[in-house]
């Protein structure tokens, strides 16, 4: 049954809220004591306690995590054993969806629309994909001499550090605990400050779920304290990452310093969405780039900010592009007829709007560029589109990580494709065309780790995500996922 407004808001002031890290299947204070206070950024009230966890609290969590791989229970357990924990895990958060949504909802003003529909639905769905994948995985026997035998089996890696972004709490700590824990390894994940309650509550599942205690492992606290101390640590045998480029090229000087610790990392982007004046249907083109654009607030490392328009058309598209932004009105995220909810924080907002009122500045603003105040919250942005900036300025150049995009004309298939790949970031691209030789040959030279044609920022289980460039390297979803969290060992018997 579909909740109205009055009933999740109702829900959302039931909700036991806890914000103690789980280490060894329990749940645990900083060692130190110490809370961080949670607000919701849609309302400014704090909601809960986040332990502070620090250094000491890390190292036991890894220790945990390295005794409950070393006891086998999991890491040496059959593929149909993990297959039917990872099953009842998919249940579990099925069976506890609504929970789920409002717990990104109420951290990171996410419309409840949206988890409710998308994210808790979809964390599920994957780790249930995964855990019928790993049975399907095979080893080999390749060829080898006559009275040989050589075995190639795929093995985990042992622990597993996760560090998780706060645009998509629950999905995207998802996207690296199921392939890892389906392989077979031990996590420990380290949460946003922003948005940890979801990840909290996911560990407490698992051990419900009939995963050993210490096989998942949660330690919420500051990035410059938890993810360091985890990138760091001689006995985290590898670190998946999803956030900025910054951070990082900074795991990976932690990892050189360390023990050399595998590093999967998805990083920063600014794609790009190129529209030509042979697109079938111009109409759909300006929804799927509003969509493109603005879908989670724009807080989404993939979002399709850079629109670049022919220019025989680009004045046509500007109006429908502005009539599709009106979709994405921002409002109370426990509305579900709300369809963007509030950023992240009013701090990062102010970041967004200072962009906002630098391009206001230096350019026009054809929609949006407003700051409306709701339930006494200033996180909230109108859509807005932005045109008629110099190519340096930073709405083309900077991942913004808000409701901003930006419409500039191009007038040959060559500059479109030299101005969309004129980025550090190789993350995504799109591009729009009724020409199947135009698709094909416009496709191959965007340098992006998907490109999306006649649709934007397209993803499934079945795909593998990530990029190239500085937007980094390894990949989320699909069956390459395994290769993150896995690596080969060959057992070669000589019988003669």
């Amino acid at each position: 049954m579909t909740r109205t407004r009055d009933e999740w808001t109702s829900a959302a002031r039931d909700l036991q809220l806890d914000g103690r890290a789980v280490i060894d299947g329990a749940r645990v204070d900083a060692i130190s004591g110490e809370t961080i206070a949670k607000t919701n950024p849609a309302t400014g009230q704090t909601i809960s306690h986040i332990a502070a966890c620090g250094e000491a609290d890390l190292n036991r969590a890894v220790a945990a995590a390295r005794r409950a791989y070393a006891a086998g229970e999991w890491s040496r357990a059959g593929a149909g054993f993990r297959r039917e924990r990872l099953l009842e895990l998919a249940r579990l958060i099925e069976e506890r969806a609504d929970e789920f949504a409002l717990l990104d909802t109420l951290d990171m003003g996410k419309p409840v629309r949206e988890t409710t529909t998308i994210d808790a639905p979809g964390s599920a769905a994957l780790y249930r994909f995964y855990g019928e994948a790993i049975e399907k995985h095979e080893d080999r026997i390749p060829v080898t001499p006559p009275g040989s035998t050589a075995l190639v089996t795929r093995e985990p890696l042992g622990v597993v550090g996760v560090i998780v972004p706060w645009n998509y709490p629950l999905e995207i700590a998802t996207w690296k605990l199921a392939p890892a824990l389906a392989a077979g390894n031990a996590v420990v994940v380290k949460p946003p400050v922003e948005a940890s309650h979801s990840a909290l509550l996911l560990a407490e599942l698992a051990v419900e779920a009939g995963i050993p205690a210490g096989i998942v492992n949660v330690v919420p606290g500051r990035g410059s304290v938890i993810g360091k101390a985890l990138a760091l640590h001689p006995d985290v045998d590898m670190v998946a990452f999803t956030g900025s480029t910054e951070v990082a090229k900074q795991l990976q000087r932690y990892a050189g310093q360390s023990n050399m610790k595998r590093l999967a990392l998805e990083a920063g982007g600014k794609s790009a969405n190129l529209v030509f004046a042979d697109c079938d249907d111009l109409a759909l083109a300006a929804q799927k780039a509003a969509f493109g654009a603005f879908y989670n607030q724009g807080e989404v490392c993939s979002a399709n900010s850079r629109v670049f328009v022919e220019r025989t058309i680009v004045d046509r598209f500007l109006e429908l592009f502005a009539e599709a932004a009106q979709a994405y009105r921002p409002g109370d995220p426990l509305d579900p007829e709300t369809g963007v909810g509030s950023l992240v924080s009013e701090s990062h907002a102010d970041t967004v709007w200072a962009t906002i009122e630098h391009a206001r500045r230096d350019g026009r603003i054809v929609s949006g560029g407003e700051r409306p105040e709701i339930n006494g919250s200033r996180a909230f942005i109108e859509p807005t589109i932005v045109t008629d900036v110099p190519d340096d300025h930073e709405v083309h150049t900077r991942e913004i990580f808000g409701p901003v995009a930006v419409v500039t004309p191009f007038d040959s298939e060559d500059e479109a494709i030299t101005r969309a790949n004129e980025t550090p970031f190789g993350l995504a691209a799109s591009l729009w065309t009724g020409s199947l030789a135009r698709a094909h040959r416009v496709s191959s030279q965007l340098v992006a780790g998907t490109v999306s044609v006649n649709t934007v920022d397209a993803l499934g289980f079945t795909t593998p995500f990530g990029g190239f460039k500085q937007s980094g390297f390894g990949r989320d979803l699909s069956i390459h996922a395994l290769d993150n969290y896995t690596d080969f060992k060959t057992t070669w018997m000589q019988w003669s």
